[in-house]
């Protein structure tokens, strides 16, 4: 025993210490960031979390972040010009939201990212949004409810929005880089907006009444062509997108029913399929959606032990996917000519000898694509009525 407690102290002594440890209170934790371009700096904002207002103890009822933001020539030169404001160095290593303003993203978001992933105390898993019909220092200095600390509840809400409807899509710093290095596949980013009084959003007024003053909203998808934006999906254009590169969980859709009124589908379950092949030199693409859902509600005369009717209910959803899949291909096609479906990548898995003779060209080549879509929809439960009560109110 006393040989083995004798070895343990020898070898200790050839152990190092956590050279590179750096304690709690040297650290200023930003949960999220904004890139912005003024002039020809970067402008680059922090929303750092108050130690003081987060503790367990309880705060001063202040508020629970604070927002430090800097100019300079490149993004890295603004992180280290904070501490001129800020008496702790900006940690991000546990960033949940990064925010590029859309007059940065018009000119290219490529240089800003590099710093983000280059830097070993980052961990790529936050999102990125861009901030549409402003600048990302203003969306980040809004107060939010429910969520004291905003970049939470941007987080949070945009993983439950991704989740519950198909209008909003997630998409975190490896899967943005991918994108952009992707040959056959550009990127496509949610939006966030501002809506209201950024002048009251910013203070604590903002929460303190019901109806708050400012809210930040997600809204549409940004196209990019390379590392640059160049428009926007609105939110249809945004359900199709999603229905098409596979990224649907669940959510719900209108549709007419058989004679007049409406009912909605609570979408359960989608899987597409997207296949490319190459005919006489002309690439083509085939996508078929599967999708299983239940009648969510019913705003029209219709009997639901009629398979006939739900047949109908099936017909009237595929209709309406498929239409609205190629309003959307052919909108990116005429104003965008931007391929953010990966239909490139599936000419490439499909056919790579002939993806090689396309992909120099393949702008041109998505603008004019075929593509052919199937939307097939199995109706599994009616809820727990047949028949719609509204009949007999409205009588």
């Amino acid at each position: 025993m006393k040989k083995y407690m004798f070895g343990l102290l020898f070898f200790s002594l050839f152990l190092s210490g956590c050279w590179d440890r750096r304690e709690l209170n040297q650290l200023a934790i930003a949960a999220a960031i904004g890139f912005d371009k003024v002039d020809d700096e970067y402008l680059v904002s922090a929303q750092v979390v108050v130690p003081s207002e987060m503790s367990t103890n309880g705060g001063t009822g202040k508020s629970q972040v604070t927002l430090f933001t800097a100019r300079g020539e490149t993004v890295y030169e603004a992180f280290r010009k904070m501490t001129k404001e800020s008496p702790r160095k900006i940690y991000p290593g546990h960033l949940q939201m990064l925010v590029i303003g859309e007059e940065l993203a018009e000119e290219g978001i490529s240089e800003s990212l590099d710093v983000l992933s280059r830097d070993p105390e980052i961990r790529p898993d936050f999102f990125v949004v861009i901030a549409k019909e402003s600048a990302a220092t203003d969306i980040l200095n809004v107060t939010t409810t429910i969520e004291s600390v905003p970049a939470n509840k941007m987080f949070k809400s945009l993983k439950v929005s991704e989740e519950a409807w198909a209008g909003t899509k997630s998409i975190n710093l490896d899967e943005l880089l991918t994108d952009l290095i992707s040959e056959g596949k550009e990127a496509a980013v949610t939006g966030i907006k501002l809506i209201g009084d950024p002048k009251i959003g910013s203070s604590k007024q903002n929460v303190e009444s019901i109806k708050p003053a400012a809210i930040l909203k997600y809204d549409h998808l940004a196209v990019f062509k390379g590392d640059k934006l160049v428009g926007w999906l609105d939110e249809n254009e945004t359900v199709a997108f999603s229905y098409i590169s596979n990224t649907v969980k669940t959510t719900v859709r209108p549709i007419s029913c058989p004679n007049e009124g409406e009912a909605t589908i609570e979408v359960i379950k989608s899987k597409a399929e997207v296949k490319g092949n190459v005919k006489n030199g002309k690439p083509e693409i085939n996508i078929n959606v599967q999708v299983k859902g239940n009648v969510g509600s019913v705003q029209c005369k219709i009997n639901l032990n009629d398979l006939e009717t739900i047949a109908e209910l099936e017909k009237s959803f595929e209709k309406k996917g498929v239409e609205n899949g190629k309003k959307t291909i052919e909108s990116l096609q005429k104003n965008y000519n931007v391929d953010i479906f990966g239909f490139g990548e599936a000419i490439h898995r499909s056919n790579p000898k002939e993806w090689n003779k396309l992909k120099d060209n393949w702008d041109e080549e998505f603008s004019n694509l075929t593509t052919n879509i199937n939307v097939d929809l199995t109706i599994l439960r009616t809820g727990t009525i047949n028949k719609t009560f509204l009949e007999k109110v409205h009588e």
